[in-house]
This record gives structure tokens, C-alpha cells and sequence, in this order.
């Protein structure tokens, strides 16, 4: 008897600590009288009782007094919860969560604390769970894993305060980046592993790349990286290219990268037929014909098909269909390797631009963005309008990289354009240093800020300090003056040469140019300005030419000059295709001492020799005539140094027998040519460059004083060279070597010359 009374006492306590609510239903069978909140301190005992299932005047039920638990715990409000029984009342018994009263962090170097408390969730006043610190936790780590720092750990401290408060500290270990340590393409037969290195973004590990990021891992990278690699086959004709797989092995340090690429490279295709098919009233396909790039039998390339169709937009475009569509049907034929295009151009829907919206500029104004648009909200949509404004915003030179797209509007035939941009220095710290046999050792030092405030206002101040020369000039220019197209600015200058060993005299010069230009069409650009300029020629030597002697004294010009350009180029910041047409004129007399018209014509020319080498031409040519005087020594052309490479600056044209002394010309011409291209050996992403030239220029006096013997032939001088550009973390680096080949005795040659420059 005793031992069955033994297990029943067990069996009871047994159920008791698996099931309490059943031992409340079974030794009471009765009705929840009273229920009593105990440990609430900052939450009302009601706010308690309303997260509860059971109520009073409720039976004691097991499921719903365990239901009532959990759903005290899901509140995220309580740390502990205990119910109990004390006869027909039902305690429930709290543990608050403390309340967070500060959020630090400690270690982190890379990121500032702004930047993390962004991403936390967690904030001060709110309720502490770990649950949520553990959400915190990931975050930060995902964080640091984007910017390539897999070892970086977060470890969060807690720190108890009074009145169940607590202090959150997240305790980070940044690491070291996790680099890339090897590339590996598999599959690739056509081109090498090094070739598709230098096409991806990611970079291996070098000693070169320690101001990139590029060679620390980033899932995001390789997922541009294989779509840089898939438009690079397309445009050599592998249309069926694909990447198979992308995979990221991490050492188990967590300090390296190891990235394997498969590739299906596929056959190689050659465009076949290319046919124009109109399905616009009253235009002809014949007259689109000449916007197709290719011809029948050439590599297949998709960036070309891509050119047709914005050549082929924009001439239909100019003729006022501003809804036509033109899309590429292509059709493949995989026994002859030929891929036959079809542009179809056809009258699309009518749509309107209903807002534009501007994302990414953190310190560009938006209307200095919105003002190179060549559309506005309500326009009829136009994408050949579209293609030129996202050209002009990359031509401000403000912005890394600009994306210029379009979205669904409000309505079927509306769109939003979206135009998102990311931000790039601006400002300039520019150093120069050089050496000439004219002008001996060189220092150039200039600060320009090209986005002033934001307001895309440009402001500068140069200065150079030579042996033989001194400069200074600040500049300013307001791109829109009077919320108008019209670039209007001033220069103040103020220049003092040496020029003892040229031409036996010094030259002081102090003077302001107002200027104004303004679009005529979309390539065609007109600008006027105004020039006084105070000449006082001084320390002439005494056996210095008759020529020179005349000048000495104080010297007033006032001049207009008009410039007239013409822009074809695919870029003006760093252009590659396309031409560039200028013309100028200048006329004195408007005050002043001096009476002269002096006009100039410039041309250069872009062709693309390949992906990465330039071929450019250059030509020019001016006169002067002085309009009832002689033309003074310093309004004549002096050529050399920069336009005539291997010749120094004023270093060609006529010269004093006598006195050797350099008196310039009153007809000049240059020109040249020169091929660009990637260093040998370099990686592209190092941005060494090689450029071979040849120069040739001549000038040349009409008249001539016969009491003055002057060596002026007007011969052609002609110089061959070549050069070593490197974009450099510090700046833009060059060296020059030229060599004359063809000269006269009395020219003087400036084989070596160096520059750089630095931006901030």
C-alpha cells in the first residue's frame, strides 16, 4: 500500500513538471478569481494582463495558460516570465528587458560610426533582446564582408547600468582585407587569361593596386565581371558565349581569395545580311542605310548593332518622329556562322516624359545636372535626346559614372527618366616641373576647384615660376549666367618673362579678358570676349636686335577676339573618335596702341585603331596683318615646345642673324599625328600609356624691316618622338622624348621633357 501511495506521489510530480497548467486544472478544478502581475516596473500591470489568453472568471486551462506564456515571451518585452498558482489567483511574474541607453563602438577605423549606426537596428531607448543584437551583429559583419574584409569579427559587450538600463558596446576587429590571390579562367581557348584579367574589374593582388579596392573580394564585383566578359566576346562575334559558373574559394585564414571563371566561348560569327524595314509613313529605309556601322562579312560585334541603332534614332529623330522605335531581329544561322540583322523601325507608343528624377549627387546641385537635359517634363519622349543628355552630363566631367535610364510613369503613356550619378573630385592641386634650353628649370603650381560649392561654377589660380618666366591667372566662369546657356566669365593675369636668352629683353604684362560663350546648335559652340592687356617691355640689351629696341617702353592693347567650334568628338574629356573644328579671330584697335586682325584655324581628328589604341590628328594655321602699323614682337605667333615637340618653345621660325634673337612670325602652321595605346607587359588597370608622334610646323614672316637681317626660310620642321603617360594615384605623369628631323641651324631643339600633377 504504501509503496502504490510511493508511485502515485511520483507519477504526480512527475506530470507536475511537464505539464504545470494540468496541475493547476486538477488540484483546483476551480475559476481564475484574481490575477496579479508581479516585477513590472517600466510596463502597467493592465499592458501585462493584455498579452494574456486567460482572463479572470476563466476555468484554470492547461493550453491556454501555456499559450498566454508564449505569448508574453513574443512581446520581446520580457526577459523572464514565471505563472504560478496561489489558490483561485494566478501570479504572473516578470523580468523586464533592460532599455538601451547608449550604442558605441570601439576598434572600428574603416568606417566611421555614422556609417554603423545607419545600418543597426537597435537604437537608445529601445528595448534590449538578443535576439535583435544578434541581427545587429550580422549586419555589421555583412558590412565589412562587402568591402572585403572576411575576417572582421563583432563581438557585443553589455554594460549594466541603474533602473535596468544597460549600455550596448560593439566590440570590432576589422582585419585585414580578404584580397584576390588568383584569377582562374577556365574553358577560354580564344583569348589568354591575362587578356580577360585586364577585361574584368577584379584584380589579382599586385603591388601597384594599394590605393584600389579592386583586388579584395566583392560578390557584387563578380557579377559585373561576368557581364563585362560576356560583352567583351560579343563584341569580338562570339555570340553564344556564356560564363558557366563563378566561384569564390576563401583560404581558411579568411585572408585570400581564390576566383575560378568557366566559360563556354562558342563558335565565332560574322554578320550576315543587314536589311532596314520601315514601318513609318513617309520614310524611306534607303535613307537609313547609311546609319548602319557594319558591312556584310565583318566579326559580328553587339556594341556596333547597339551604335547603328543610336545613329539610326537620331537621325530619325531630327526629322521630327519623335515615337519611332528601332529594334534588331536577328537571326542566327549556326551551320554558316553568320548572323543576319534585321533593323526594324516601326511608330512606337506615344509617351511623355512625365519627371525626371536625379539620384547620387551628394554635392552637385540638381539643376546644374537637369540643365544638360535636352528634355523636360511633358516633352514627347525622344531616346536619341536621351543618349545626348546623359553625353553632356559625362562631358561636365563632374561625376565617375553616369546611368541615364527610364521607367514606367504613372500612366501607359508616361515615363520617368531616372538619372543616377556617382560623384568624383573635382577640385585640382596641379604641380608641374619641366626643363628647356629656353626657358631652363620650370615649376608650375595651380589650384582649380571645376564644381564650385556644387554649382558647377569653375574657379582657378595658376602660377609658374621659371628661371626665365613668372605667371599668375585667376580665372572664374559661370557656366549658365542669368539662368541662361551662356558661359561667362573673367581672367585676371599678370605674366613676367625673361627672355634675355631668346630675344636680349624682359616683358612684364598686367591685364583682364571678359568672356562669353553660348551653344549655336548642339555641336556647334560661339564665343566673344574683351581684352586689355598693359606690355611693358623692359631691360632691352644693347646689342639686342633693331627689332627688339623699337619695342622697349609701355605697350596698350585692346583686343575682341571671336571663337567659333565645332565638336564631333565622343567625349571631351578623354576622346577617342570623332573631330574637333575651331576657328579664331582677333581684332585690335578699339583703344589701345595697337591695329592688327589676326585669325587662326584648328582642326583634330579621333580614329579608333582598335579597343584601346587612338589614332589623332591635328592641323593648324594663322596670319596676322596689322591694319596701318607694323605687327608688334609679342602679338606675332611663336611656335615650338608643345605644338612642335623637339623644337623649344619659340624655338622655330625667324630669328635675328645678328642677335640670334627669336622675333616670331606672321603666318604660322603645325599639325601632326599621334598613336596611343597601352604599355606593353603593364596591367590596363595600372594605366601606363605609350604614344608614338611625329610634329611638323613651320612660320614665317611677310614683311620685313632691310636695315634687319633675319634668318626666315618659312621652311617645313618636322620631329618624330615618342612619350610615357602614367595616371598615377598622385596624379597625371608624362615624360616626352622628341627628336628634329628635319630643321633649320639657327632652331632650337628641346629633346626631354617632364611633367605631373596631382588631384585632391
Amino acid at each position: 500500500m504504501q509503496r502504490g501511495i510511493l508511485l502515485l506521489a511520483l507519477l504526480l510530480c512527475l506530470v507536475a513538471w511537464l505539464h504545470p497548467g494540468a496541475v493547476f486544472a486538477q488540484a483546483s478544478g476551480g475559476t481564475v478569481r484574481q490575477i496579479v502581475v508581479e516585477g513590472a516596473q517600466r510596463i502597467e500591470p493592465g499592458t501585462v494582463k493584455s498579452y494574456l489568453l486567460i482572463r479572470e472568471g476563466d476555468l484554470f486551462d492547461t493550453d491556454r495558460i501555456d499559450r498566454s506564456l508564449k505569448s508574453l515571451f513574443s512581446t520581446g518585452l520580457f526577459a523572464d516570465v514565471n505563472l504560478r498558482r496561489q489558490g483561485t489567483t494566478l501570479v504572473v511574474n516578470v523580468v523586464e528587458n533592460p532599455v538601451i541607453n547608449r550604442i558605441a563602438f570601439e576598434g572600428n577605423k574603416r568606417r566611421s560610426d555614422k556609417d554603423l549606426e545607419a545600418e543597426v537596428q537597435l537604437r537608445p531607448r529601445i528595448i534590449f533582446t538578443r535576439i535583435k543584437v544578434q541581427n545587429d551583429v550580422k549586419r555589421l559583419l555583412t558590412i565589412y564582408r562587402q568591402s572585403g574584409r572576411f575576417a572582421a569579427t563583432v563581438e557585443p559587450k553589455i554594460i549594466q547600468l541603474p533602473q535596468n538600463r544597460v549600455d550596448l558596446v560593439f566590440e570590432i576587429n576589422e582585419g585585414d582585407p580578404s584580397t584576390i590571390e588568383s584569377i582562374r579562367i577556365v574553358g577560354n581557348k580564344k583569348f589568354s587569361d591575362s587578356k580577360l584579367r585586364e577585361i574584368i574589374r577584379t584584380k589579382e593582388s599586385a603591388w601597384y593596386n594599394f590605393f584600389s579596392s579592386d583586388d579584395t573580394y566583392d560578390p557584387d564585383r563578380m557579377t559585373l565581371d561576368r557581364e563585362l566578359m560576356r560583352r567583351f566576346y560579343l563584341t569580338n562575334g562570339y555570340a553564344d558565349f556564356t560564363v558557366s559558373s563563378a566561384i569564390a574559394e576563401l583560404t581558411p585564414d579568411q585572408k585570400k581569395f581564390f576566383l575560378t571563371y568557366t566559360v563556354n566561348e562558342g563558335k565565332r560569327y560574322r554578320f550576315g545580311k543587314l536589311n532596314v524595314a520601315v514601318q513609318v509613313r513617309d520614310l524611306e529605309s534607303s535613307s537609313l542605310q547609311g546609319a548602319i556601322t557594319v558591312k556584310e562579312g565583318d566579326w559580328y560585334d553587339s556594341e556596333k548593332i547597339e551604335s547603328s541603332i543610336g545613329a539610326m534614332t537620331t537621325d530619325i529623330g531630327t526629322r521630327g518622329y519623335a515615337f519611332a522605335e528601332v529594334r534588331p531581329r536577328v537571326n542566327r544561322n549556326r551551320e554558316k556562322q553568320t548572323i543576319e540583322v534585321t533593323f526594324e523601325v516601326s511608330e512606337g507608343p506615344r509617351v511623355y516624359v512625365e519627371r525626371i528624377d536625379i539620384t547620387g549627387n551628394v554635392r552637385t546641385l540638381d539643376n546644374v545636372i537637369r540643365r544638360e537635359f535636352r528634355i523636360v517634363e511633358g516633352d514627347a519622349f525622344n531616346t536619341a535626346k536621351l543618349n545626348r543628355s546623359r553625353q553632356r552630363i559625362q562631358n561636365l566631367d563632374y561625376f565617375e559614372k553616369v546611368n541615364v535610364s527610364q521607367v514606367p510613369g504613372s500612366a501607359p503613356d508616361k515615363t520617368i527618366v531616372k538619372a543616377n550619378v556617382e560623384e568624383k573630385s573635382t577640385g585640382s592641386l596641379s604641380l608641374g616641373v619641366g626643363f628647356s634650353t629656353q626657358n631652363g628649370a620650370v615649376f608650375d603650381a595651380g589650384v582649380r576647384e571645376r564644381n564650385l560649392l556644387g554649382s558647377g561654377q569653375d574657379l582657378r589660380l595658376n602660377a609658374t615660376i621659371a628661371q626665365r618666366k613668372s605667371q599668375i591667372n585667376l580665372g572664374f566662369t559661370e557656366p549658365y549666367f542669368l539662368y541662361r546657356e551662356v558661359a561667362a566669365g573673367f581672367d585676371i593675369f599678370r605674366i613676367s618673362r625673361d627672355l634675355q636668352d631668346t630675344s636680349s629683353h624682359d616683358v612684364n604684362e598686367i591685364g583682364m579678358t571678359l568672356r562669353a560663350g553660348y551653344p549655336i546648335t548642339e555641336r556647334l559652340r560661339q564665343r566673344w570676349s574683351y581684352t586689355i592687356d598693359q606690355t611693358k617691355t623692359t631691360n632691352v640689351a644693347a646689342g639686342a636686335s633693331i627689332l627688339i629696341q623699337s619695342q622697349e617702353g609701355n605697350h596698350l592693347l585692346s583686343q575682341v577676339t571671336h571663337f567659333l567650334s565645332y565638336d564631333q568628338r565622343n567625349s571631351s574629356v578623354n576622346p577617342s573618335e570623332g573631330y574637333l573644328l575651331s576657328m579664331t579671330n582677333d581684332l585690335a584697335g578699339f583703344g589701345g596702341a595697337s591695329r592688327f586682325t589676326r585669325n587662326g584655324l584648328k582642326g583634330t581628328y579621333y580614329y579608333p585603331l582598335s579597343r584601346e589604341w587612338t589614332l589623332s590628328f591635328q592641323l593648324g594655321g594663322g596670319y596676322i596683318v596689322g591694319l596701318g602699323k607694323d605687327v608688334r614682337l609679342s602679338e606675332r605667333f611663336f611656335i615650338g615646345g608643345e605644338r612642335v615637340r623637339g623644337f623649344a618653345t619659340s624655338g622655330l621660325g625667324p630669328r635675328d642673324v645678328v642677335s640670334d634673337d627669336a622675333v616670331g612670325g606672321e603666318w604660322q602652321y603645325s599639325g601632326g599625328s599621334e598613336v596611343t595605346f597601352p604599355f606593353p607587359g603593364f596591367p590596363t588597370a595600372l594605366g601606363v600609356k605609350v604614344r608614338f608622334f611625329s610634329d611638323f610646323g613651320s612660320s614665317g614672316k611677310v614683311t620685313n624691316n632691310e636695315s634687319v637681317a633675319i634668318d626666315d626660310t618659312g621652311s617645313l620642321r618636322l620631329s618624330v618622338g615618342t612619350g610615357i603617360t602614367w595616371t598615377s594615384p598622385f596624379g597625371l605623369i608624362g615624360i616626352d622624348l622628341g627628336f628634329p628631323v628635319v630643321k633649320e641651324d639657327f632652331d632650337i631643339d628641346e629633346v626631354f621633357r617632364l611633367n605631373f600633377g596631382t588631384r585632391f
